[in-house]
């Protein structure tokens, strides 16, 4: 397998000096932020892409995913795709299309998105399932012929945070373009043994995230090794299943120290004999 570095740890570095910093650390690839400070859909021109492309080519990092899960700076899970407010959650669905357009014009294979946020009190889990699956039929409409995959990336205390949840919302989508972007922290933190789930849905999942966890499992994404996860045997169990694409460490808390963080991220691997 080959490890990326996640650029949304880098939104106080432009994306061109995140790919150099991560690539003079040694990584294989770069996940790519699509909004917040770095390559916003909205804000992203020809120009823009050229030069990413050529910072790529330049120092031979490849594309793990594009992370199309932070909308804006506004905020990190609204809108969402299933507000009961239907012009609202068609913003977030608009910003994937655009996201798709994106990925595809880079040469992405896939962006990671939102597991349907979070249900709003006056609704039911099922109504939710309902409105996220409808969010997602049209948004394979627009991924499928791009070749670009959509990947839900199960999280804790929004609509979909386990793998069963991920097969059952796949399951009602029924589309190729659909994938799982497992992350294993986010398993951790639902209860789960990420390695024993690497197996339910490795048949679906393209891309992978890692971070370590506290031991109390709190939603904070944690230096690798300083938390309380089973980071080895995660791993083990994705060589297991004959993967040889991405993972990509994803510890966007620490943007004060980013380049640090990517730095003793990659050394902790190397030690661990991953690298």
């Amino acid at each position: 397998m080959q490890f990326a570095f996640s650029a949304n740890a880098f939104q106080a570095y432009d994306p061109l000096e995140t790919v150099e910093i991560l690539a003079d650390i040694g990584y294989d690839g770069v996940e790519l932020l699509l909004g917040a400070s770095h390559l916003h859909p909205a804000d992203t021109d020809r120009a823009d892409i050229a030069a990413v492309e050529n910072v790529l080519d330049d120092t031979g990092l490849e594309i793990s995913n594009c992370n199309a899960f932070m909308m804006t700076a506004e905020g990190f899970q609204h809108p969402s795709y299933v507000e009961t407010d239907p012009q609202y959650r068609q913003r977030r669905i608009d910003y994937t299309h655009e996201s798709l357009r994106l990925a595809g014009a880079i040469g992405a294979d896939s962006i990671s998105i939102q597991p349907g946020g979070p249900v709003p009190a006056d609704r039911s889990y099922e109504w939710a399932m309902e409105t996220f699956g409808e969010s997602m039929r049209s948004i394979v409409q627009i991924a499928e012929p791009l070749d670009v995959d959509v990947l839900i990336e199960p999280e804790p205390d929004l609509l979909i945070e386990t793998t069963d949840q991920y097969l059952d919302i796949a399951d009602r989508i029924d589309s190729e373009a659909i994938g799982c972007n497992f992350d294993a922290g986010h398993l951790f933190c639902v209860g789960g043994d990420p390695a024993e789930a690497v197996g339910r849905v490795a048949g679906q999942t393209p891309h992978y995230h890692v971070e370590d966890i506290p031991a109390d499992r709190t939603h904070e994404h944690t230096q690798l090794g300083d938390g309380a996860m089973d980071i080895d045997g995660f791993l083990e169990a994705v060589a297991e299943t004959g993967y040889d694409g991405f993972v990509t460490v994803e510890l966007y808390p620490y943007q004060e120290t980013a380049a640090e963080t990517a730095r003793e991220a990659y050394e902790y691997l190397d030690e661990h004999g991953w690298i």
